[in-house]
């Protein structure tokens, strides 16, 4: 009997290592089965689902716009606004 340098352990992990590979990838690449068609019923919910995500993002959008133009309005948006348009009666007179 002729010694190769490579024992039968090494041999028997290498073939269970390329056999797990392999069925390894047939599993990736399994196709799955097709999802059963929807209903009517469940059409209609979602779409129910749908209609009413889409009033609340809405909803919510309206409202930070409301507080970005009360923040605006409280903070330097209007208060520079209002500096401007006043004038004082000496300076409208041309008199100091």
């Amino acid at each position: 009997m002729v010694k190769s340098g490579i024992s039968r352990k090494a041999i028997l992990a290498s073939t269970l290592a390329a056999g797990l590979a392999l069925g390894s990838l047939a599993a990736v690449h399994a196709k799955l089965p097709a999802p059963p068609a929807k209903t009517d019923a469940e059409k209609a919910a979602d779409a129910e689902k749908a209609a009413a995500a889409k009033a609340k993002d809405a909803a919510e959008l309206a409202k930070a716009q409301d507080k970005a133009v009360a923040n605006y309005k409280k903070g330097k948006g209007m208060a520079d606004a209002k500096a401007t348009s006043k004038v004082s009666p000496a300076s409208a007179s041309g008199k100091k």
